[in-house]
Order: C-alpha cells, then sequence, then structure tokens
C-alpha cells in the first residue's frame, strides 16, 4: 500500500524527477489557466446571448453568466501578468487553479442544478471530466478540488432536486468524478514523461554541443568555436565598445620543453596554460581558446586602448606565477609566452582572417623581438612593446 501511495503521488516517477517536472509545469500551467479563461469567457457570452436572441429574457442568468467571464477575463489577465514575473510562488498558481475551478464549477452547479432542477445535470459532468485535463497537479491538490467539487454538487443535488432526479445525478456524478481522476493521473502522468524526455535530450544536446566546441585538455574553445565566436564579435559589438582586440600567442620553444620533459609532462603544461587563460577569461571576461597545437587566441572588447595593457600583463605575469620549470628555453627558466595584438575600431570593415593575420604578423614580430613579450598594434596605433618586469 504504501508503494501504491508513493507511486500515485509522484505520478510513478518518482520523487526527484517529480519534483523537476513540477517546477517546469507552472508555467505551462499558467498558460492553460489564460487559454482555459479566455475559453469559458467567450463561452459563457455566447450562453448569455443565447436566450436573448431567442426572446427569452432573464437578467439573472445573463448577468450570472457575465459574472463568471468577468472572473475568467481577470483570472486570464492577472495569469498572463505573472507569467512575466521571474519568481512565481507555487501556492499563486495553485490558488489561480482552485479560482478557475470554483468559477466554472459554481456555473455549472447553476446550470444544471439550481436553474434546471426538474432536468438530470448535463454540464456538470462534462466540467468535471475535462477541467483538471488542463494542468500538471499534484494528485493529492487534483482530489481534494474533486472532492469538495463533488460534495458541493450532491448536497445542491439532494436539496434542490426530487430523488427521481437526483439519485440519477449522484450515480453520474461520481462516475464523473472517477473519470476526472483516472484521466488526469494519467494524463498527467505522460505529460510529465514528455517533459523529462525533453530535458534528457536537451541535456544530451548540450552536452554534446559543449564537448564539439571545446578543446578537451585545456578545457579552452577550440578553433571552431573561436572562429564562429570571431565573426559574430566582428558585427555584434555594443555602441559602447570602441575597440575589438584579436591576441594570438604561443609558448616559447615548446618543441625543446616536449622533447626534453616529454609528452605527458607536455601535456601538463598545456593544462595548466588552459587553466590561466580560463581564468582570465572569468576575471576579466575576455574569450580565450586553443587554436593549434601550442597556439592559443584571446578576443575581448575595450573602451579604452590603454586597458589593453593591462590584459596582457595580466596574462604575461599570471602564466609567470606558476613556475613551470623550463631548461630549453632560451629566453626563461620558466614557461614563457609571446603575443601578438591586433586592435581594430569596431564597426570598421574587416575580415576575420585579415585581423587574424595581423595579430599573428604582431605574434611573429615579438618571436624576433626576443619572445617573452608582447607586441600591440592596432588601426591608427603606433606599435610598442610589452614585457614583463622583472621583480
Amino acid at each position: 500500500m504504501r508503494k501504491f501511495l508513493y507511486n500515485w503521488q509522484f505520478y510513478s516517477y518518482g520523487h526527484e524527477q517529480y519534483q523537476i517536472c513540477m517546477n517546469n509545469a507552472f508555467v505551462n500551467n499558467l498558460q492553460s489557466l489564460r487559454q482555459g479563461n479566455t475559453l469559458v469567457a467567450i463561452s459563457t457570452i455566447i450562453y448569455a446571448f443565447v436566450p436573448i436572441i431567442e426572446g427569452d429574457i432573464n437578467f439573472f442568468k445573463i448577468g450570472y453568466c457575465f459574472i463568471v467571464a468577468g472572473i475568467a477575463i481577470l483570472i486570464s489577465l492577472y495569469a498572463n501578468y505573472v507569467t512575466q514575473l521571474i519568481n512565481v510562488k507555487n501556492s499563486l498558481v495553485y490558488f489561480l487553479i482552485s479560482l478557475f475551478y470554483a468559477n466554472i464549477m459554481i456555473f455549472g452547479i447553476y446550470q444544471s442544478v439550481w436553474s434546471t432542477p426538474d432536468r438530470p445535470a448535463s454540464l456538470v459532468f462534462v466540467i468535471f471530466v475535462i477541467a483538471l485535463l488542463l494542468f500538471i497537479n499534484p494528485p493529492k491538490f487534483n482530489l481534494i478540488l474533486t472532492l469538495s467539487s463533488t460534495a458541493i454538487f450532491i448536497i445542491s443535488t439532494v436539496i434542490i432536486k426530487d430523488y427521481s432526479c437526483w439519485i440519477y445525478d449522484v450515480v453520474h456524478v461520481v462516475i464523473a468524478s472517477a473519470l476526472s481522476l483516472f484521466f488526469s493521473w494519467h494524463i498527467s502522468k505522460l505529460r510529465m514523461g514528455m517533459e523529462i524526455s525533453t530535458t534528457q535530450l536537451e541535456e544530451e544536446r548540450n552536452k554534446y554541443e559543449d564537448q564539439s566546441i571545446t578543446d578537451e585538455l585545456t578545457q579552452l574553445r577550440n578553433k571552431r568555436d573561436f572562429t564562429n565566436t570571431f565573426q559574430r564579435y566582428l558585427s555584434t559589438y555594443r555602441s559602447s565598445d570602441d575597440w575589438l582586440c584579436v591576441a594570438i600567442a604561443d609558448i616559447d620553444f615548446f618543441k625543446y620543453y616536449n622533447d626534453h620533459y616529454g609528452h605527458l609532462k607536455g601535456d601538463d603544461c598545456l593544462r595548466i596554460i588552459g587553466e590561466v587563460l580560463n581564468c582570465i577569461k572569468d576575471d576579466l571576461g575576455v574569450y580565450t581558446a586553443r587554436v593549434g597545437g601550442e597556439e592559443f587566441a584571446a578576443l575581448w572588447f575595450e573602451q579604452e586602448i590603454g586597458h589593453v595593457d593591462d590584459v596582457i600583463t595580466h596574462w604575461m605575469n599570471s602564466i609567470d606565477a606558476r613556475k613551470i620549470p623550463h631548461e630549453k628555453s632560451r629566453v626563461n627558466d620558466y614557461i614563457s609566452m609571446s603575443i601578438g595584438v591586433y586592435i581594430s575600431r569596431c564597426g570598421a570593415y574587416h575580415e576575420p582572417k585579415i585581423l587574424y593575420d595581423l595579430a599573428d604578423k604582431a605574434l611573429y614580430t615579438a618571436k624576433r623581438g626576443g619572445r617573452n613579450c608582447a607586441i600591440i598594434n592596432g588601426d591608427d596605433i603606433k606599435e610598442y612593446k610589452i614585457t614583463i618586469k622583472e621583480d
């Protein structure tokens, strides 16, 4: 029995999956509230005008229909407003669903019992069966709504109708209530299953997409992503951004490092470089990627050219601070990098390949000028050199 209640309460998916789906379900429930209340408003207004067309004018009945329609419109408008909020309490969604259910149920009881005491109920049965199918609710919540509305209907029909009529209504409303609970549970379970499948597929898609654009060794973006990002940076800069900075960097004498220490140590070195550049990405908002064996690239926007020096100095000092021994280096006792930077005005017409080649040319100048340094060049900028200051 305990297992049965557990499966019933969590739609047979277990507590964890149930909670994930229910957190996503509230947005869908708000959309269903908007659609359901709009449908109720239109239906009740039409229902109010039909007797007028037929010449049977009942002002109380017409007014009641318009009250129901008005409540439905208000719920729909408020649900639309709530949808736009960032944080929505679950209790508020439950309250709106309860208000919607009460509104249509009272209307159904009025039409099936109070206004037609001499005829068997019909409209209320339809409401019982379909009203809960619009939402993904906890089974307990559906059970409470159904039992309370069933009790109100039975009391009303027993008081107002005679025995031959109310016994018919009671039997049929019990059947309708059971069908409502049965179908709402199964349909909610099916919708939650679809939600779980969609979420899992989305997670898998994001996982594979991330793997396709991430360098496995350094956890930096790869050349494919760099190419796409470069093109996007050229066209999606903000109006507050004045300069686009492109940096290409090489590890100095990395071939000698691999030959001397071995490729496993070489991989460790690349991982450390990746950690440094990922930190720069997080700290300074600089896009970084591995575009070759020991070649790395960076992209970022600047409002002031002077800040470029701060980014590059931070980059070089961060590598130097790791103190990765490199006995075969001809410029330093530790791993160092040569960097070429080209700065272009945002909005200036440049092909990515042209800017990349200009940054690569600056890198070549840095290598030719002694390595372990950075060469900065750009549109209307005189070429200059940055080196690490000795302690």
